[in-house]
């Protein structure tokens, strides 16, 4: 048994994952293989991130699924879906950075801040031009205080923000606390700036047109938005729902999915010889020495085990999340 830190580019690797999925011939006796890790989706305009995710349910015959950081139906691009055993690390992407290309159209107001809303203000933006777009944006570099927009799903005394705006009433919203990480101009045709975001979770990107558009007069709105990365899932990797709906699953499955450890990678890792990992699958404390916060524990043969805990006095490290020997990528059973 050994502990420490992941050495500099350990691939975020767990074994094998053993395909399988409903109507796949079977040997008699043969219990159906589960399928584990993310799933990096380009998603679609037009649907809604629950769509995504039961489309998903129907193409992998897999009711265990869930995903990281919805998107407008308007918006495309980066959705992770958690598949088996990867839902464990979902959390670990609550608070993960984001990055996306946003249209900022100026000139004009929507009700929804984006272009699905009905148009509430037009404004002549012609006097506006890469350079002031360009000096404004520095104001909102940094942590800020973002109000939300109404149509968003924040509640407020219990109700969606976007239940009390689709009866007509607009009300108060306290500031949120996010982080603009990087705000750059890719790009000038007036009266459209095209952005890129990289920020912190909880950050409104309609908001930000909609505070940009006031910083420089003429208002604004998010004409279009794609996000491009989740936490390590880029849009480079990702794959079209309808490419998806084409594959051969049980035989692709290991080309295009993510491993399930992908969003923990910086805890430290823990390995097990197989009578530690046997400990560990029956929730048995693994002693250290001067331990805190999280780790991550494998197997002998680099199979994933789940999420371990330092004891109060650091004493050991203790399974909070486990991933049953059947589940584990490469165990046998």
């Amino acid at each position: 048994m050994r502990a420490g830190a992941p050495a500099a580019g350990e691939p975020a690797t767990a074994g094998p994952i053993r395909p399988g999925l409903d109507g796949e011939p079977a040997t008699v006796g043969a219990a159906r293989p589960r399928l584990d890790g993310y799933l990096v989706l380009d998603k679609p305009a037009g649907w809604t991130s629950f769509d995504v995710v039961a489309r998903v349910r129907r193409l992998l015959g897999e009711r265990k699924i869930g995903h990281a950081g919805t998107l407008d139906p308007a918006a495309t691009g980066v959705l992770p879906i958690a598949v088996g055993s990867a839902r464990k690390t979902l959390e670990y992407l609550a608070g993960a950075a984001k990055t996306y290309v946003a249209r900022v159209t100026f000139g004009v107001e929507t009700e929804t801040e984006d272009a699905e809303g009905k148009v509430t203000a037009v404004r002549d933006a012609a006097a506006l031009d890469a350079t002031a777009v360009e000096a404004a944006l520095v104001g909102f570099l940094g942590p800020q205080a973002q109000i939300p927009p109404m149509y968003a799903a924040v509640k407020v005394g219990g109700q969606r923000l976007y239940e009390i705006a689709r009866r007509g009433e607009t009300i108060e919203r306290a500031p949120r606390p996010v982080v603009f990480h990087r705000l750059e101009l890719l790009a000038w045709e007036s009266p459209t700036a095209t952005l890129l975001v990289d920020c912190s979770k909880g950050t409104y990107v309609r908001a930000l047109a909609r505070d940009l558009g006031a910083a420089l007069g003429p208002g604004a709105h998010l004409s279009g938005l794609i996000r491009t990365r989740t936490g390590p899932f880029r849009i480079e990797d990702a794959i079209a729902l309808e490419a998806l709906a084409e594959l051969p699953l049980s035989e692709a499955w290991l080309e295009i999915a993510v491993p399930s450890d992908a969003p923990i990678l910086d805890l430290p890792a823990l390995h097990l010889d197989p009578d530690w990992t046997r400990r560990w699958l029956q929730g048995s404390p693994i002693p250290a020495a001067g331990v805190t916060g999280e780790c991550r524990a494998y197997g002998v043969d680099g199979e994933w085990l789940g999420i371990g805990r330092a004891a109060e006095d650091g004493t050991s490290w203790r399974p909070a999340k486990v991933v049953a020997a059947a589940v584990a990528w490469g165990s046998a059973t």
